[in-house]
């Protein structure tokens, strides 16, 4: 069964006319969020600063969150964390819903993301998923999905974190679809927990097909339009992890992961 995401009533995409006013308030910070803060945080992720430490976390992660953070909040959503994040190497599986999952992540944990290689060639998100330590994805490539999962296993041999959003693709904020299973490999392989989060946009999820790409609409459409949206809520929340050898392989694993995020979903506050 693939499980509605949004509510009877989910909010209408905002009329371009009414959106106007919002993009040429927001454009100037987004400007400056780029072209100013963007070279600061550039000059703070140097060799220099790479075993710095800030409350426990390495200073570049942080850096990295709160210049991520700094979009959505340019992008006028209004940032909630639901539970906490697992410290140490995880594999972190979400619900995927749009472009702006991979900054509301990154705003809360650092994790390096599985995304499709089409990302990598999108204006400034691609450039800065690049410098994210995303791993790229070529859809429909056999060849391609096994160099990823191998990449993710060292990854999460190595102490670090990994993001993927298991649908394979966004699914216009109706649904949350199946999970491919084999993408939990390299959880099983590495022997690291799972962790599932529910991404949430707008109260009780309102907002999932607003914030969606619409059919046929680019990366670059979609950018402009959420731009001009109003002000939303925006809540991510990280749930029971999955712990190795809980779940009897991986296709269990994948199905636990996303009935958690499901069920969280379907009763956000």
């Amino acid at each position: 069964m693939i499980a509605p995401t949004s509510s009877p009533g989910a909010a209408a995409r905002t009329p371009a006319a009414l959106r106007a006013p919002l993009t040429l308030l927001r454009l100037p910070l987004l400007l400056w969020h780029v072209l100013v803060h963007l070279p600061i945080v550039l000059l703070l992720l140097m060799p220099f600063t790479r075993h710095w430490r800030w409350r426990g976390e390495p200073f570049q992660h942080r850096v990295i969150r709160g210049w991520q953070a700094g979009l959505m909040r340019v992008f006028g959503f209004r940032l909630r964390r639901r539970g906490t994040p697992l410290q140490g190497p995880t594999l972190f599986v979400a619900n995927h819903v749009g472009w702006v999952d991979i900054s509301m992540l990154h705003s809360q944990r650092m994790m390096g993301f599985v995304a499709k290689d089409e990302i990598s060639r999108w204006p400034l998100v691609g450039w800065l998923a690049a410098r994210g330590q995303t791993i790229f994805h070529r859809r429909g490539s056999t060849e391609s999905l096994g160099g990823v999962l191998s990449e993710m296993i060292q990854r999460l041999q190595r102490g670090q974190s990994v993001g993927v959003f298991p649908e394979g693709g966004t699914r216009g904020g109706h649904e949350v679809g199946p999970f491919h299973a084999r993408i939990f490999t390299a959880a099983v392989e590495a022997g690291v927990p799972v962790q599932p989060v529910a991404l949430v946009y707008g109260e009780r999820g309102r907002a999932q097909q607003v914030v969606a790409f619409g059919r046929r609409e680019s990366f670059a459409a979609n950018f402009v339009r959420l731009l001009g949206e109003p002000a939303r809520t925006a809540t991510v929340h990280f749930l029971e992890p999955i712990r190795p050898g809980e779940a009897d392989g991986r296709r269990r694993m994948a199905e636990l992961a996303r009935a958690r995020i499901v069920e969280a979903i379907s009763h956000a506050p």
